[in-house]
């Protein structure tokens, strides 16, 4: 049994999606946001499936945003199963939550933002607030089956999240995606800290774009998405996923013809309406597209003595 609950979310997403399944083990996958009109859709959609939220035996989760895992408090009886990131989040890891501020505001450093902006680092830090009490209570690691449901299998898909699993299951060719893929919208690659604050940032885009063409490696008849409806034709949305996100880094690469330019002042030019209201965002954006350009190869990065990176086509 797949049953799909949606519930409001105070995002522009405007819903979210979980998914309640019946094997050996009553499970949902994500349980939505931390609000009380999410909780009473909760409600209603499983007693609608014909349960209490007390019968939940395991909350799976594909990653750590609060529109996923907002609510895992309100099944008391249930195990809680997740990536070791979501694991550092729950427990409020002192270290890692304090690392934040330092990581972002490095982040924008390097990327030229002028001092004015700076307050943006708290705003690029997510609330604890939006996150349920309880702490996992089981790791997954790829390849793991998940208890209870035979030949569901944890497909690590790093990208949106830095916590990101997928949840693929061979025999009935389908697949849990998470925010992975979507039908309407493409998933923001984010730039998030590391677990260890020593350790360099990801590049989000590259890992999102690698986690994608997983996707293109398997047998998908539905992909059962984070947001929106159910996906059949995975693979040329995948496609068109990929080519349109080279399409902007070329954008980009033209960007770059006649003179350097820092993270800050290409996100002006492609952003100019938007880069101030989604500072976070659009710097996110570019930075991809950034890293997406060096590891083609296609532009050379440069420090000056600020330790501002600057850009320019090769």
């Amino acid at each position: 049994m797949i049953e799909k609950i949606t519930t409001p979310v105070p995002y522009p997403e405007g819903t979210v999606n979980s998914y309640l399944l019946k094997d050996d083990a009553l499970s949902i996958i994500d349980v939505g946001t931390k609000t009380s009109i999410a909780l009473e859709a909760m409600e209603a959609g499983i007693k609608n499936a014909g349960y209490q939220m007390t019968d939940i035996e395991q909350v799976i989760l594909t990653h750590h945003h609060p529109d996923h895992i907002g609510l895992i408090d309100a099944f008391p009886n249930a195990k809680v199963f997740g990536h070791v990131y979501i694991d550092a989040w729950l427990r409020r890891d002192p270290v890692f939550l304090n690392s934040h501020n330092d990581f972002y505001l490095e982040r924008m450093k390097e990327e030229g933002v002028p001092e004015k902006y700076f307050g943006w680092v708290k705003k690029m830090t997510r609330s604890i607030e939006m996150l349920g009490e309880r702490t996992l209570t089981d790791l997954i690691h790829e390849g793991d089956e998940i208890p209870g449901h035979p030949g569901l299998v944890a497909i690590e898909t790093l990208g949106h999240a830095q916590s990101h699993f997928a949840f693929w299951n061979e025999k009935k060719r389908s697949i849990f995606g998470g925010d992975l893929l979507l039908d309407r919208i493409a998933s923001n690659p984010l730039i998030e800290p590391p677990l260890n604050p020593k350790s360099k940032r990801a590049k989000s885009l590259l890992q999102y774009n690698n986690s994608l063409k997983k996707l293109l490696r398997l047998p998908i008849d539905v992909l059962y998405s984070g947001h929106g409806g159910d996906i059949h034709n995975v693979s040329e949305l995948v496609n068109a996923r990929l080519e349109k996100q080279h399409l902007r880094a070329m954008k980009v690469l033209s960007l770059l013809e006649g003179k350097p330019q820092n993270t800050f002042e290409l996100t002006k030019i492609i952003f100019p309406t938007h880069y101030e209201s989604q500072l976070g965002l659009t710097l996110s954006q570019t930075i991809g597209q950034i890293d997406y350009l060096l590891d083609c190869e296609l532009i050379r990065e440069e420090t000056d003595s600020d330790g501002v990176f600057w850009y320019e086509k090769k």
